[in-house]
């Protein structure tokens, strides 16, 4: 499973939701809920910001990104 598929899960059971309830919350179905938690569809962007919104959690938190990753460090910017 992925990592971001059992985070939206323990975040909707630590809410006490269902995946019902998300789905409205998220303006989705409750199908796809299932679906997203199982780690059969990835989450589009519009329910990822979503949820992380409703929860007032990071992407980088439900995607299981390091924490003090560094970013725009690209070798193709310029100094």
């Amino acid at each position: 499973m992925q990592e971001y598929a059992q985070k939206i899960r323990d975040l909707r059971n630590d809410h006490d939701l269902s995946q019902g309830q998300i789905a409205d919350i998220i303006g989705t179905t409750k199908n796809q809920i299932g679906k997203y938690e199982r780690g059969e569809q990835e989450m589009p962007i519009k329910h990822l910001i979503s949820l992380c919104n409703y929860y007032g959690v990071s992407a980088d938190y439900v995607l299981g990104l390091p924490k003090g990753r560094p970013y725009g460090l690209s070798k193709t910017r310029k100094k």
